[in-house]
């Protein structure tokens, strides 16, 4: 699985620890990755001892607790709390997945957190993801069609058609599974990840979308598609349970189908 790496000429020392509330019933150790860009220093590993008799069962629910009630400067995202936005991905216990539908009783020992592996980090918990949303922008992601809408329906599919689309359209863009794989950490720049190739192969086998052969030849590049070498750990930690394996594989048959 996706093991958190820091960036070179980087260590994490220990910080500092935060220990639990006097008459604590369930203490719980949780490690956090810090670092502050305004700060001149090494990133750290800050340690909280939290109450789990007066916290959620998430791992979300003690990383509120813990800015809410011990350190406001710990920094993360989180939106919904659903699995739905993907905005609390990180890296937890050495795997990428959503602090908010992460059970803490899951984890065995210490709680480990750290961002999502290989990536640039704005702060803590937060990666920069202004690249990975440009390479989901470079692929289109819209349905594309020369042919009138109908004047008075959707553009409708048939129920075999419709479900073509499932187990894609559910993708969150949390970039679990991109910053999981290894050929996305080495050629970020180039090699689109998992999880844009999953999001590309859900508009082309959309059968309302008429731009299929302009979305392949897009894609027709020794990076860009090929980099992908099926060390499936984009499907192993999907959060959602999706496998970007396999709609890869598709789509590199259908490059070799319109030969």
């Amino acid at each position: 699985m996706a093991e958190f790496r820091l960036p070179k000429n980087s260590t994490v020392k220990p910080g500092k620890h935060h220990d639990a509330p006097s008459g604590a019933k369930k203490s719980r150790r949780f490690k956090i990755y810090r670092w502050n860009p305004d700060l001149a220093e090494n990133p750290r590993t800050d340690t909280y001892d939290i109450d789990l008799a007066a916290c959620g069962p998430m791992v979300l629910d003690a990383l509120i607790k813990i800015k809410n009630e011990v350190d406001p400067t710990v920094t993360f995202r989180r939106s919904c709390r659903e699995g739905i936005c993907g905005s609390c991905a990180m890296n937890i216990d050495g795997t990428n997945t959503l602090a908010c539908t992460k059970p803490i009783e899951e984890v065995h020992g210490e709680v480990r957190i750290y961002p999502l592996p290989h990536m640039p980090v704005v702060k803590d918990l937060v990666p920069d993801l202004n690249q990975f949303y440009a390479q989901y922008a470079s692929i289109e992601p819209w349905l594309k069609s020369d042919t009138p809408a109908p004047a008075n329906s959707e553009r409708l599919q048939s129920p075999d058609d419709r479900a073509k689309l499932d187990g894609l359209y559910e993708c969150i863009l949390c970039a679990c599974c991109s910053t999981a794989c290894p050929s996305y950490w080495w050629n970020s720049d180039r090699y689109l990840g998992p999880a844009i190739l999953l999001q590309a192969y859900r508009w082309l086998v959309d059968s309302r979308d008429e731009a299929k052969g302009e979305r392949l030849d897009d894609l027709e590049d020794p990076f860009r598609l090929y980099r992908c070498h099926t060390i499936m750990n984009c499907t192993k930690t999907c959060p959602k349970g999706l496998n970007p394996a396999k709609a890869i594989a598709e789509i590199k048959k259908m490059m070799v189908l319109r030969r």
